[in-house]
C-alpha cells in the first residue's frame, strides 16, 4: 500500500501549490493527478497541526494471494462544487458496491475507467479483479461508490463467488458486437442469483456496452430488450468510447442499491420501489 503522509507543513504546502497550479493546466482528473479545493487544503492543514501526518486523497495499490486473486484498489476522491462547507469524512459515508460482470473484451473495464477518470482505454488488457472507490454526490447526497471490475475470462469462474458475496448491485454487460458475450449473460446471472440465494430484487442492470459500433451489431435491439423483460430489469446501451450513458448505469444501479437498502431499514416500502422501477423500466441507447 501506498499512502501519501506528510510530516510538516512546509512541504504540505509547498505539495498543494503544484497541485493547484496542475489543475489550473488541466481540469481533466488522471490517475497521477488528483483535484484539490480550498477547503480540502484547510482541512488537511488543520489536520498536519493536530496529528502531523495526513492520510487523505490517497492512491492505494495490494495484492494478495488467497486462492491466487490479485486485486488492484484505486481511491478516488472527488471534489465536487455541488457540496459546500467540510466534507464529511469518508469512512462515514454511505458505500454502495458496486460489481461489473460479463465476458472478456466486452469493455468492463472501458465503462470503469470512464467513469472514474474520464479516461477511454482502447488496448485490451484481460482484467484479474481491479478494485476502484470515488466520493460522489447522488441525488443530492454524498456518498462513495465501489467498483469491483471482474474477470470475464472462464479461467476465473471457480473465484467470481467470493466477488459476487460482497456486492450490492451488478452491473451485466455484453458487447452488441458479440453474441456470444450476450449468450454468457444468462450464465453470470445464474451465478449470482444462486450465490444471492435466489434473492429476486437484487439490483441488475442489462448493458449492452459499444453502442459506438452500430454498424457491426450482432444484438439487436429487440433481443436485449426481451431478455431485460425476462429478468425483470432495465436495459441500456452504453459507449465506453463515447462516454454515452456511462454516468447513467452507475448511478441507476446505484438508486437500486439506495432503495433496498431503504426498505431492509423500514424507510421506504418495497411495493413503492416495485412500482417506481416499474415506471422506469425502458430500454436507453443512442
Amino acid at each position: 500500500m501506498f499512502t501519501w503522509c506528510v510530516g510538516n507543513m512546509g512541504s504540505l504546502l509547498t505539495h498543494r501549490r503544484r497541485a493547484n497550479q496542475h489543475r489550473l493546466k488541466s481540469t481533466t482528473p488522471t490517475r497521477s493527478s488528483r483535484r484539490l479545493d480550498a477547503s480540502c487544503e484547510t482541512e488537511l492543514l488543520s489536520a498536519v497541526v493536530d496529528k502531523a501526518t495526513v492520510h487523505h486523497c490517497s492512491s492505494t495499490s495490494a495484492a494478495s494471494d488467497h486462492k491466487q486473486q490479485q486485486t488492484r484498489v484505486v481511491t478516488w476522491t472527488t471534489m465536487t462544487s455541488s457540496t459546500s462547507g467540510k466534507k464529511a469524512p469518508a469512512q462515514q459515508l454511505p458505500v454502495h458496491k458496486v460489481i461489473m460482470v460479463g465476458s472478456g473484451g466486452v469493455g468492463k473495464s472501458a465503462l470503469t475507467l470512464q467513469f472514474m477518470y474520464d479516461e477511454f482505454v482502447e488496448e485490451y488488457e484481460p482484467t484479474k479483479a481491479d478494485s476502484y472507490r470515488k466520493r460522489i454526490v447522488l441525488d443530492g447526497e454524498e456518498c462513495q461508490i465501489d467498483i469491483l471490475d471482474t474477470a470475464g475470462q472462464e479461467d476465473y469462474s471457480a473465484i467470481r463467488d467470493n466477488y459476487y458475496r460482497s456486492g450490492e448491485g451488478f452491473l451485466c454487460v455484453f458487447a452488441i458486437t458479440d453474441s456470444e458475450s450476450f449468450d454468457a449473460t444468462t450464465e453470470f446471472r445464474e451465478q449470482i442469483l444462486r450465490v444471492k440465494n435466489s434473492d429476486p430484487n437484487i439490483p441488475i442492470l442489462l448493458v449492452g456496452n459499444k453502442s459506438d459500433l452500430n454498424a457491426e451489431r450482432r444484438i439487436s435491439l429487440d433481443q436485449a430488450q426481451q431478455r431485460a423483460a425476462n429478468w425483470n430489469v432495465s436495459y441500456v446501451e452504453t459507449s465506453a468510447k463515447t462516454r454515452s450513458n456511462v454516468d447513467k448505469v452507475f448511478y441507476d444501479l446505484m438508486r437500486e442499491i439506495k432503495s433496498r437498502k431503504a426498505v431492509a431499514s423500514g424507510q421506504l416500502d418495497m411495493g413503492d420501489v416495485k412500482q417506481k422501477k416499474k415506471k422506469k423500466k425502458k430500454c436507453i441507447f443512442l
